[in-house]
C-alpha cells in the first residue's frame, strides 16, 4: 500500500532500480578482453579455468585477492551518518 503521490509498489520500484544500478556499475568494472597467461603482478601462470571463467582477467586469484583486500580497507567510516556523532 503507498501513500501520498506515490503508486502501489513504488517502493519496490525503487529497490529494484538500486538492485539494477549496482549490477550495472559492477559489470562495468568486470575485466574485458583476452585473459592474461600469466599474473601481471607477479608473473605466476593463470589457471585456464580462471581464464576460461573470468574473460580478460589480468591477475592470479592470490593478487586478486590481495587488490580486493587493499580497496577494502581505503574506504573508511562515515562519521557523519553515525549516531554518536548526532549526539553531540
Amino acid at each position: 500500500m503507498a501513500g501520498g503521490w506515490a503508486k502501489d509498489g513504488a517502493v519496490q520500484d525503487q529497490i529494484d532500480a538500486s538492485v539494477n544500478d549496482a549490477l550495472a556499475l559492477a559489470k562495468s568494472k568486470m575485466p574485458k578482453g583476452e585473459s592474461a597467461k600469466y599474473c601481471e603482478q607477479c608473473d605466476e601462470p593463470i589457471s585456464q579455468p580462471r581464464r576460461a571463467a573470468i574473460p580478460g582477467v589480468q591477475l592470479c586469484i592470490q593478487c586478486q585477492s590481495d587488490a580486493e583486500k587493499e580497496k577494502t580497507n581505503q574506504a573508511g567510516i562515515n562519521r557523519r551518518g553515525s549516531k554518536d556523532s548526532q549526539l553531540r
